[in-house]
């Protein structure tokens, strides 16, 4: 196995998990070494929802993630998502829309095909999923979620050409699944801005993918029961210390599946948004009684954002 491993170390990759636990080295542009991110708001309501118990319960925000897709917001939902973002100044990352699991095919509804549900089907869906990200764009809120590594990578090179915004933010799903230090570098070749790691990966492994990749690692501290139910609270300060820049993401166990939402499920999809924001709460609490100095580490708030005016014709 030493050749193995002497190998990947001559491509720039850990020799294998990092037990030992390092510390990473690495911080977001502004010095901070994690963010809050709280995933599954699903709308402007959901987005207000989380302002307000962030205000009552004092929980900074830097990230809101959506997961039902782009496809399923009206434009003036659009905008005023873009507007409560700039209110504020986070980042609010909406999930490409089209996939193997909301279209006609069979594979993804099967016991063994399920782990192409969220993947793009077909050349049409892919015209598709480019589109959904343009209309993003459009209407002010470049950051997208992604699950299919041929999407990023067209995404990627239309970034590079000028098609898509340079600012625009590719998000890696936790539905991507990328495990491993190599598979993660190769993602991020493709253009990747940030990823979602997979849910299960223990702190030596998480460790070793930070030594193979620069870009900011999503971890979820308390995950739903369809991607595992795993509540990781007293890792907390470990996730920061070996993974950092982190979005630290709550979100909730016990909780139904309501992708996709709508206004049919406005109030429980609000009410699940309240209540991941008061699990931050306890997560921030817990990791300032573990580690008050790590703590203190958290990016700054960003600041509210003014747009240009656009001129009139």
């Amino acid at each position: 196995m030493e050749r193995t491993r002497d190998f990947l170390a001559g491509m720039g990759l850990p020799r294998g998990d990092a037990r030992d636990l390092p510390e990473s080295t690495a911080r977001f542009a502004d010095g901070g070494r994690y963010r809050i991110e709280i995933p599954s708001v699903e709308g402007p309501a959901a987005l207000r929802a989380v302002y307000e118990t962030a205000d009552a319960l004092g929980v900074p925000i830097h990230r809101a993630s959506q997961g039902s897709g782009i496809v399923l917001l009206t434009d003036a939902e659009l905008d005023e998502l873009a507007a409560l973002a700039d209110e504020r100044g986070i980042e609010v990352s909406l999930f490409v829309g089209p996939r193997s699991g909301w279209d006609t095919g069979a594979m993804a509804y099967t016991a063994a095909g399920r782990v192409v549900a969220p993947k793009v089907r077909g050349a049409d869906q892919l015209v598709h999923a480019v589109e959904d990200v343009r209309r993003a764009c459009a209407h002010g809120l470049p950051s997208v979620l992604v699950t299919d590594e041929g999407l990023l990578w067209v995404l990627g090179e239309m970034r590079a050409a000028g098609e898509l915004p340079a600012e625009l933010i590719l998000k890696g799903s936790v539905m991507l699944g990328a495990s491993n230090p190599a598979s993660i570098r190769l993602l991020e070749r493709f253009g990747l801005t940030t990823f979602n790691v997979p849910t299960d990966l223990s702190l030596g492994q998480l460790a070793a993918i930070r030594q193979a990749t620069s870009m900011p690692l999503d971890i979820y501290v308390e995950v739903p029961d369809d991607i595992g139910g795993f509540i990781r609270h007293y890792e907390i300060a470990d996730l920061v210390r070996v993974a950092a820049p982190v979005y630290l993401k709550f979100g909730l166990r016990n909780a139904p599946n309501i992708y996709p939402s709508g206004s049919h499920l406005e109030a429980t999809a609000v009410a699940l948004t309240r209540e991941r924001v008061r699990r931050a709460r306890i997560g921030l609490d817990l990791l300032a009684r573990i580690d008050p100095a790590l703590a203190a580490e958290m990016s700054p708030l960003p600041a509210p954002r003014v747009r240009a005016a656009v001129p009139a014709d």
